[in-house]
């Protein structure tokens, strides 16, 4: 998706022009999230684009480390986008790779299929598959195949959580029990039934609308959460992010919580770009659990 050479790293007087028009389109407008992504500073990461990780054209994934040398491998974080099962694409989300990237993380953002050409939970083997093809290959990136995170927002937040605590797809895909270090949901869905939209119902059919839910999968020994909700979002109720904590630690686990006071759900995911992370927590909220649960 090219970007027209005047957008180019625009001076700093400019940036709250052009944030209040990606803002406006929200994440969908290919022309918005391009003037956005021409904001982020790529100097300090190496990004490896359109590797290959299955047979289908959206079967590919990108993978951005930092430059800087490092002692030891390097925390991974794969990251799933959102975009209500029905689009999204993997370039719009360099300002989320770059800004993972920045705390010292190799970053891992798939594509996956979507609806229509898919339902659920054929997609769900795109998130296993693309987290089993960065365990197996991550360490010729620089990363630590041991010390592997999920990471999503919205629907991603879906994938990120299933892929973890729903044991089937990390089986099918063969990956063994318990190989992702922690995962961290930004406004996920995790508990959205009943369904309310008509796609939703083609997406989900009843027979297996159960098994969507990351709820309904929550068990003390899967890996420790970190739950972020704006409390302004109007898309994805706050309660998928609270019921989703406190089921995991009635069961057990281990699950922490922030929330934040007038922030939307387009605001959590854009509070971590390098443009308007300046006096938000959100990036040092993921990065100091990431950090914390890292062997």
């Amino acid at each position: 998706m090219p970007v027209p050479s005047h957008f180019k790293r625009p001076a700093i007087r400019g940036w709250r022009v052009l944030i209040s028009f990606v803002l406006l389109l929200g994440l969908s407008g290919c022309s918005a999230i391009g003037v956005f992504n021409s904001l982020i500073p790529e100097g300090e990461m190496v990004a490896t684009r359109d590797i290959v990780y299955g047979t289908n054209p959206r079967q590919k994934l990108d993978v951005y480390q930092p430059k800087a040398p490092s002692a030891k491998p390097r925390t991974v974080v794969v990251f799933y986008y959102g975009g209500a099962w029905d689009s999204g694409d993997k370039s719009y989300y360099l300002f989320a790779a770059e800004a993972l990237a920045s705390r010292g993380y190799v970053v891992v953002v798939p594509d996956y299929r979507i609806y229509p050409e898919v339902i659920f939970p054929a997609y769900m083997d795109d998130a296993a598959n693309s987290l089993k093809w960065t365990l197996d290959n991550i360490g010729r990136y620089g990363g630590d195949a041991n010390n592997v995170f999920t990471m999503g927002h919205s629907a991603g937040g879906q994938l990120a959580a299933l892929v973890a605590f729903d044991g089937s797809y990390a089986t099918k895909a063969g990956i063994a029990r318990n190989r992702v270090r922690g995962v961290v949901s930004l406004a996920g869905a995790l508990d959205f039934l009943p369904l309310t939209e008509e796609n939703l119902f083609k997406i989900f059919p009843e027979p297996v609308r159960a098994a969507s839910q990351p709820i309904n999968f929550a068990r003390g020994d899967g890996p420790p959460v970190l739950v972020l909700h704006g409390e302004a979002d109007t898309r994805v109720g706050i309660h998928n992010s609270r019921n989703f904590a406190a089921r995991v630690r009635e069961r057990g686990g281990h699950a922490e919580e922030t929330y934040y006071p007038g922030m939307s759900h387009a605001g959590i995911i854009l509070a971590i770009s390098a443009p308007l992370r300046e006096g938000k927590t959100v990036l040092e909220r993921i990065s100091g659990f990431i950090d914390a649960q890292a062997r």
